[in-house]
């Protein structure tokens, strides 16, 4: 046998090709600034919409706790339409919340609500006073 035809695929193997599935895409949210800028985000599931605004780096949310539902400086407006998918505020975030001048009915800690793929098209909108 030529040592040329050790190296070469038989005419009839063909190698895998990779596909990514539509189910592989990430969920999208658009975050609307205060000044009325938006950004369309793609966001990873399971992760806070806290962490996935930080990571794209779109400024309004401050964090300064890191996450822990201790300071509400990454407060957000969440639209009525998003609030099943969103879950209600526990009684830990409903106590930072209050502590907000600026709050509303649609008003939540991004820091507490987990990304799912149902949330695909939400709109966040951030507050005047984390600009």
């Amino acid at each position: 046998m030529a040592i040329n035809n050790l190296f070469r695929f038989p005419a009839e193997s063909k190698l895998p090709t990779i596909k990514l599935a539509e189910e592989n895409l990430m969920p999208t949210i658009t975050v609307v600034q205060f000044d009325g800028q938006s950004r369309a985000i793609e966001v990873e599931t399971g992760k806070t919409l806290m962490q996935n605004v930080l990571d794209n780096m779109v400024p309004g949310i401050d964090a300064d706790c890191g996450g822990a539902c201790a300071c509400g400086t990454c407060h957000c407006f969440i639209g009525e339409d998003w609030s099943e998918a969103t879950g209600a505020a526990d009684p830990m975030e409903e106590s930072m919340l209050g502590m907000r001048p600026d709050r509303l009915a649609s008003s939540r800690l991004s820091c507490q609500i987990e990304i799912t793929d149902d949330m695909d098209g939400m709109v966040v909108r951030l507050p005047e006073y984390q600009m």
